[in-house]
């Protein structure tokens, strides 16, 4: 990784900002933190990260709140930690947003670890993950530019989409009509750090249905095969 990665931790716990600040610091990154929701969304607008280490625990304004109103103006990864460890946590956390979720107490080495998985699908954007000489998808008006990874409906307009649904949504054009289980998509979107919990899976599905869907009398384009997987159903073109 190199020193040009910026991460923002958003973390009230002064003892445990200045650890985590000290720690990604000596492993190359450049790091800002921020005690609220008020810094949060000041430096937000101010500087460009590649990621962000958000506590759901905030004074004031929660991280929930603030990861909700950043996924709504901004793709930035976002890594959610927080002593609320429970599934129903995680699926409210990823379902808002989030990239990833890791429950307090935590090891810096498995954060570190996480942020990792997190921005390796970025740091290449301007760069196809794949060896491929596709430069684009096009399905039900839609297009997926593969070299710039960005997502345009019919009428031209970005779609805004995370780094985790746009490696979803690529893996499902390049293999239209097969059914994928949630262990081959794991496997083929390279690393996202999923962790054992599948319903991770479910959810950025989920998310990338609502924001692919034509309209709401319409089929879903990702079919639910029972006991299976997931189907884009889909004609795709690929140039």
């Amino acid at each position: 990784m190199n020193a040009q990665q910026h991460i923002l931790v958003v973390e009230d716990d002064q003892e445990l900002s200045k650890l985590l600040v000290r720690y990604l610091r000596t492993n190359g990154y450049r790091v800002t933190s921020a005690p609220d929701g008020r810094d949060f969304d000041r430096l937000l607008a101010d500087h460009r990260f590649d990621l962000v280490v958000l506590d759901i625990m905030l004074p004031g304004e929660d991280g929930l709140s603030l990861c909700r109103r950043a996924r709504a103006v901004s793709n930035v990864p976002l890594v959610i930690v927080s002593a609320k460890g429970e599934e129903l946590d995680r699926i409210v956390g990823l379902e808002i947003g989030a990239d990833d979720y890791l429950a307090k107490p935590f090891n810096p080495r498995e954060l570190l670890a996480r942020i990792k998985a997190v921005l390796r699908r970025t740091q290449d954007a301007g760069v196809p993950s794949r060896e491929t000489t596709v430069r684009h998808y096009r399905f039900l008006g839609w297009t997926l530019d593969v070299i710039h990874r960005t997502l345009t409906d019919a009428t031209g307009a970005r779609v805004a989409i995370t780094s985790a649904e746009f490696d979803l949504l690529l893996v499902f054009c390049e293999r239209p009509g097969r059914v994928l289980s949630r262990e081959q998509i794991i496997d083929l979107t390279q690393g996202r750090a999923f962790s054992p919990f599948e319903r991770s899976v479910d959810i950025l599905v989920s998310r990338l249905r609502a924001k692919i869907k034509i309209g709401p009398d319409q089929p879903s384009t990702i079919v639910t095969v029972r006991s299976s997987g997931y189907q884009f159903t889909p004609d795709v073109e690929a140039s």
